[in-house]
């Protein structure tokens, strides 16, 4: 059953479906970040800080960038869709049009596609959950008298982020898009400045090092190769949640803001780590020359983290609405929140089961097994 409630209007430019683009499908991808880089020489397998090591490693995001998420997801994967929708099931439906195909790849290509379906949806109902939680735990930092109240601020959050999906995808756009502008104009500035202080890393970008890094260390590049795909992760969010903006106008967020900003603060981190090997503990954060703005930084970065769940949620709705058209889910109530671009859907009962099964998945995952309020001390 489906339902218009799309507000009257002009249809929006590319700009603004753009901007819209940058706060639905970039959110996971553009807080990758905030934990790279620490995690690949301060992780379980950590990579020596040396200047080879650090130009092979930041060579190795630049290209798994440009050749996954550039190459495959914005300017191919992109072009595979199926009337302006994408993600597994758009790939599942063309296809299942294979000409002259046998039942049984018939069956096994549904099979796969059914396969790759239920992957994402556990991507839904984690990455919120994770996502939430990981930045409410970030409060500890400046306000430690928070502590106790963690759990239930982050099912707080998660129960106001779901309730708000009602307004449609525009209206999520529309108001996390100018948040995620700034997120990415930070990371941009941060990263500019430690580079215009260390302009060697800008070396980095030439994929030799990348090879002399895998060539020389195998064994451990093979392992930081784990580490270096978070700094694609969100990128098949691109895919997924097409249908809600259309190709050109992620296309465009992506090549002119999201790309060159995101990777210009990763060779900030290699630039300050360079410089002061001790800023490994969170180089990040210690990018930030002023200490005093080290605080709102905390406060944009666990917004952004928020925001990051809202790729998943979108390409959620969308799954579902093609697995109903291919016959694979029972027909739900469809509400159309856009009279300009049919892909912008919200589907309530997907919302609340996501809802209900993120907030357990964060009651399970935080720290604190049971939460009790603070007690006063006898």
């Amino acid at each position: 059953m489906a339902t218009a409630s799309a507000p009257a209007g002009e249809k929006p430019g590319l700009a603004a479906t753009a901007l819209a683009a940058m706060g639905v499908v970039f959110g996971d991808i553009g807080t990758s970040p905030l934990y790279t880089v620490r995690e690949i020489f301060g992780g379980h397998h950590a990579v020596p800080v040396t200047v080879d090591n650090v130009l092979g490693i930041l060579s190795l995001v630049f290209w798994a960038m440009t050749i996954t998420v550039s190459l495959k997801y914005v300017l191919f994967i992109t072009r595979a869709d199926n009337r302006g929708e994408g993600g597994i099931m758009a790939l599942t439906a063309l296809a299942l049009r294979t000409a002259n195909a046998s039942p049984r790849l018939l069956w096994l290509l549904s099979a796969l596609g059914i396969f790759g379906a239920a992957l994402f949806y556990g991507d839904a109902v984690i990455t919120p959950a994770m996502s939430v939680l990981g930045a409410v735990e970030g409060l500890e930092v400046a306000l430690p008298v928070l502590k106790p109240y963690i759990l239930p601020i982050a099912i707080v959050i998660l129960a106001l982020l779901f309730l708000f999906q009602r307004r449609g995808t525009a209206a999520v756009g529309a108001l996390f898009g100018p948040v995620m502008l700034l997120w990415f104009v930070t990371l941009g500035a941060l990263g500019l400045f430690q580079v215009i202080a260390h302009p060697g890393v800008l070396r980095a970008i030439h994929p030799w090092y990348a090879i002399a890094f895998v060539a020389e260390h195998r064994g451990l590049a093979f392992l930081a190769l784990g580490s270096v795909v978070l700094a694609i992760t969100g990128g098949e969010a691109l895919y997924a949640d097409m249908g809600h903006f259309g190709r050109r106008a992620i296309k465009w967020a992506w090549f002119v803001a999201v790309f060159p900003l995101l990777y210009l603060n990763y060779l900030g981190q290699g630039a300050l780590i360079l410089a002061n090997p001790k800023a490994l503990d969170n180089p990040f954060f210690l990018m930030m020359p002023n200490e005093n703005l080290v605080l709102p930084l905390v406060v944009l970065a666990t917004a952004a983290t928020v925001i990051a769940s809202q790729a998943v949620i979108s390409g959620a709705f969308s799954l579902t609405s093609q697995a109903m058209q291919l016959g694979y889910c029972p027909r739900l109530q469809v509400k159309f929140t856009s009279e300009h671009a049919k892909g912008q859907i919200y589907i309530p009962n997907i919302n609340w089961l996501l809802l209900l099964a993120s907030s357990s998945s964060c009651w399970g995952s935080a720290r604190l097994p049971i939460w009790r309020p603070p007690t006063a001390s006898p």
